[in-house]
């Protein structure tokens, strides 16, 4: 007698391009992305997605290759590595660093991913120095010569926090093209991020 077989599982991660090396690291701004926070309903290794205004199916033979977290943070810290000019920039569940001058603290409010609609996000953001950075500072402006930071220039002082509401529409049909739109979206929650960065005379 034949037993039944299970369905395939298959499995997915956000695209995000590799950051690249650095030939010098002299005045570049060090950033570490994370830690990001999730819903508890999204926090798991399946995907998920939205089939009603109540309901949401959880698909156990789609699930992520790596975790949902690690995935977020690899795209945000992508795309502020472009957009603000540095390789400096880890992803805090894929990191050990220690050094480094600013912290991007990332919370998922929603994640709402249709399958045949888009992708809508709300994400709360958090840009705050570290403890090494404003020691450095403090020390800086108490002193008759000034130390200098690592990073190329000095942010406004304390924390600032932002808001990124982002729909992204789902081009094609399939899990591929969901997480490509889940992809999309978190790049521009790291546009959002770099464009405030700058915006606060934060740059390398």
């Amino acid at each position: 007698m034949l037993g039944c077989s299970s369905p395939k599982t298959s499995y997915y991660r956000m695209s995000a391009s590799p950051i690249a090396a650095s030939a010098t690291t002299n005045h570049s701004m060090r950033l570490m992305v994370g830690p990001i926070t999730l819903p508890a309903s999204m926090d798991r290794p399946q995907l998920i997605t939205q089939s009603g205004a109540n309901e949401v199916q959880v698909h156990e033979y789609h699930r992520w290759a790596g975790s949902l977290k690690s995935d977020i943070g690899q795209v945000i810290s992508s795309k502020l590595s472009q957009d603000l000019g540095t390789s400096d920039v880890w992803n805090f569940a894929q990191s050990t660093q220690a050094q480094f001058d600013y912290q991007v603290l990332v919370d998922v409010q929603n994640l709402d991913s249709s399958e045949k609609g888009n992708v809508a996000l709300d994400v709360l953001w958090t840009i705050k120095p570290s403890s090494q950075k404003v020691s450095v500072e403090s020390s800086s402006k108490s002193s008759k010569n000034p130390a200098k930071s690592h990073a190329g220039a000095t942010c406004k002082e304390g924390a600032f926090t932002g808001r990124s509401l982002v729909n992204e529409s789902i081009s094609g049909s399939g899990f591929d093209s969901i997480v490509a739109a889940q992809s999309r979206a978190f790049s521009k929650v790291g546009d959002d991020i770099a464009k405030r960065f700058m915006s606060e005379g934060c740059r390398p």
